[in-house]
């Protein structure tokens, strides 16, 4: 199969596009380097992290002393391995290099699989088309509200146009549908059991996901066709998850709580998602009072919402899933595992939050939002074929497209301004430098001040140290931080409180034998304050020397 050049174009259209969201960070500016989006602190973290596998170390880097847990490295590992490989710095292949890879890979991919599956280019067209731009319907909401297209995440789940801001979900993409279209050639079902068992080290969501659609799948596949090469892959699939898994996430089960329905009722309560307040206030106050009667369907309206919001144009896809309901019998493993998938990815965050950072189980949703775009692809693609006309064609394509990019612009805005919301300053970036050629050792910064970031919000860029609790001074020092970016320290299960509450003990105590125990016991060899920030007792009593200064950084070495 080659591919045409209405094909090519779309795929490298898709790819500019994805991109968009990723390049311009991570680039030196006349003020700084920019961080556009998320990615002043979600890409911050990865390229601490990758930094601190590229060393050789398989420590926490914002929590010096204790080693990674509760934490799937898959992309990081790659990440680094890439940077010892090529020499190439983690920041750019973080930003500039590795997402247009990415980008092409799942194009390529899904027009591949679909067209290996369905047998028609029109089908793997379009699907490749919503993969790359599906969006939800929240843009219709921000038009009629404040006569601006929108709001993203209005219904809680990102959309295509922002895959590349998770790395490690982009490329979870590319496994899931390499190890279908291994599953689809009957051939090399090693690789495919490869591809489906690390999952589960790149993106946790995946790996769960993959594995229950893939038990179900093999279940219906031995039941119909009594073969057991599928459970063989998710038997193969399951052995390899738990090998990767277990070892590096022996307490990850407490970083999952239960409690139902938390999306939809925040959904509407909150006014920078949909915030219909009056229904979400009705809704929660009817489940308090133990209304059944009253609560039951006011949650199944706030869930067809949620659901009818977030696929956007890819609702089509229902046309095909309710024929398959009613025809189970003429339907293959592919199309179960579609539909396992997508219901599991809805129900998931529906019950489940994660501990610290309730909304990133949002993330099982996002694998049914990109599995529905194949399958709306595949709907339009049947419906097209059956046109009668070249009008009725042409005004359902053209309605697609229409109905369908909105969310894609909308959300380029917050990518193309020429100024980011986040940066690290010119000066910042030479006292790091610094510190890059030092000798290894831990680096004690002074605790991020949510208080003062507040404040910053309205003169951006930010530097990140008034922007979000990130892993800059890591990532860029290239050292473990004592006590930094609280975010993935909440989100790996850290206990960081107490941690924190010594650092500000040692800021503010007038006691230089105590301090200097302090700096001894937790193994600091250097401090990294902004101009501004220090302790109450002077360098002498502290026991540290300064070894650089710029008009924005001090750095100390502490004295042994």
């Amino acid at each position: 199969m080659k591919l045409n050049f209405k094909e090519i174009s779309l795929i490298l259209i898709g790819t500019l596009i994805w991109s968009l969201t990723m390049v311009k960070s991570g680039l030196v500016y006349p003020y700084g380097m920019g961080f556009w989006g998320p990615n002043g602190h979600d890409g911050v973290w990865h390229i601490a992290l990758a930094e601190s596998l590229s060393r050789g170390s398989y420590g926490m880097p914002v929590f010096s002393g204790e080693t990674l847990q509760n934490y799937h490295v898959g992309f990081d590992l790659i990440l680094a391995f890439l940077n010892r490989l090529t020499t190439i710095p983690i920041v750019n292949l973080y930003f500039q290099i590795i997402p247009p890879v990415l980008a092409v890979l799942i194009g390529i991919l899904t027009y591949k699989f679909v067209f290996l599956w369905r047998k028609s280019r029109g089908e793997a067209f379009w699907a490749t088309f919503f993969v790359y731009f599906g969006g939800s319907f929240s843009w219709v909401v921000t038009l009629i509200r404040d006569g601006r297209i929108g709001g993203e995440s209005m219904f809680w789940a990102q959309q295509s146009v922002s895959t590349l801001i998770n790395p490690p979900f982009a490329l979870s993409l590319v496994l899931l549908l390499s190890g279908l279209i291994f599953l689809l050639k009957k051939k090399n079902l090693l690789l495919s059991i490869l591809c489906f068992g690390v999952l589960i080290q790149i993106k946790a969501y995946a790996g769960i996901l993959a594995l229950g659609a893939l038990a179900i799948a093999a279940s219906y596949n031995l039941w119909k066709r009594k073969d057991w090469s599928l459970l063989k892959v998710f038997s193969g699939s399951l052995i390899v998850s738990v090998l990767l898994f277990l070892p590096f996430n022996k307490n990850s089960g407490s970083l999952v709580v239960f409690k139902p329905f938390w999306f939809l009722e925040t959904m509407m309560g909150l006014t920078d998602r949909l915030g219909w307040l009056r229904f979400g206030s009705a809704m929660t106050n009817y489940r308090l009072g133990n209304i059944w009667a009253k609560a039951v369907p006011a949650y199944l309206v706030a869930f067809a919402i949620f659901w009818v919001g977030n696929m956007g144009t890819r609702i089509i896809k229902e046309i095909l899933v309710w024929r398959w309901i009613k025809n189970p019998k003429k339907i293959g493993f592919v199309e179960v595992f579609f539909i396992s998938l997508i219901v599991i990815g809805g129900l998931m965050p529906m019950f489940f939050l994660q501990a610290g950072t309730p909304w990133n189980t949002i993330q099982f949703f996002y694998y049914s939002l990109f599995f529905s775009g194949i399958l709306a692809g595949v709907a339009l693609g049947e419906i097209l074929s059956k046109a009668k006309t070249v009008l009725t064609r042409s005004v359902l394509i053209v309605g697609t497209i229409l109905l369908t990019v909105p969310t894609t612009l909308g959300t380029l805005a917050h990518y193309l301004p020429a100024r980011p919301p986040a940066k690290i300053s010119n000066e910042e970036l030479e006292a790091l430098s610094f510190l890059v050629k030092e000798p290894q050792g831990v680096i004690l910064t002074y605790p991020f001040d949510r208080f003062k970031a507040k404040e910053a919000e309205a003169n951006p860029p930010r530097p990140l140290y008034l922007y979000e609790s990130t892993a800059y001074v890591s990532a860029f020092a290239k050292k473990p931080v004592f006590l930094e970016d609280e975010v993935n320290l909440d989100i790996t299960g850290y206990s960081w409180g107490e941690r924190k509450l010594k650092v500000e003990k040692f800021l503010k105590s007038f006691e230089a034998g105590e301090a200097r125990v302090f700096l001894k016991e937790n193994n600091i060899s250097y401090i990294y304050w902004i101009k501004g920030q220090r302790a109450l007792l002077r360098e002498g009593q502290l026991g540290i020397s300064k070894i650089f200064e710029n008009s924005e950084v001090d750095i100390y070495k502490v004295e042994r």
